[in-house]
C-alpha cells in the first residue's frame, strides 16, 4: 500500500515538473512584442506604499467615517470619478475617504492636468467641504 502511495506521488511530480517545463519554453519562444505589452500590463507594486501608510499619520480606508453623510458624499465621488472615460485606470480607482465632509484623495493617476480634474470633480459634489488632494502622478 505504502508504496501505492509513494509511486502515485512520484508521477504526480514527474508531471507537474514537465507541465512546468513546457510552460517556461512557450514563455521563452513568446515574440518580443507580446513579452512586452505583457510587461507593460504588469500590475502595479503598491507595497511599499501600503507599508508607508501603515504609520497612522495618513488616513487610509479604515478611516472612513460611517456616518451617513459622509457615506454618501463618498458614494457620489466615486460614481463620479467612475462615469468620467476620459479619466485613466488609475484615476477611477483612487481612493476616497470622506471624514466630516472632507474628502480625502489618495492613489496614482496619469498626469497633473488629471489630478487636477479629479479634485475639480469632487469640489462639485454636494456635501463637499474640502478636498485634501494626496493624488500623486504616476512615474512612467
Amino acid at each position: 500500500m505504502v508504496a501505492l502511495v509513494v509511486s502515485a506521488l512520484l508521477l504526480t511530480c514527474v508531471a507537474c515538473s514537465r507541465d512546468r517545463n513546457e510552460g517556461t519554453a512557450r514563455a521563452q519562444q513568446a515574440p518580443a512584442g507580446q513579452k512586452a505589452a505583457a510587461a507593460q500590463q504588469a500590475p502595479r507594486d503598491n507595497t511599499a506604499v501600503n507599508v508607508r501608510d501603515r504609520g497612522g499619520d495618513t488616513l487610509t480606508a479604515q478611516n472612513q467615517s460611517e456616518n451617513p453623510a459622509d457615506r454618501t458624499v463618498t458614494q457620489d465621488v466615486r460614481k463620479a470619478i467612475v462615469a468620467d472615460d476620459s479619466l485613466s485606470t488609475d484615476a477611477k480607482n483612487v481612493k476616497v475617504i470622506t471624514v466630516d465632509g472632507v474628502v480625502t484623495l489618495r492613489g496614482p493617476v496619469a498626469n497633473e492636468q488629471e489630478r487636477n480634474k479629479v479634485a475639480a470633480k469632487v469640489n462639485g459634489i454636494a456635501g463637499v467641504k474640502r478636498v485634501d488632494n494626496q493624488l500623486e502622478v504616476a512615474a512612467r
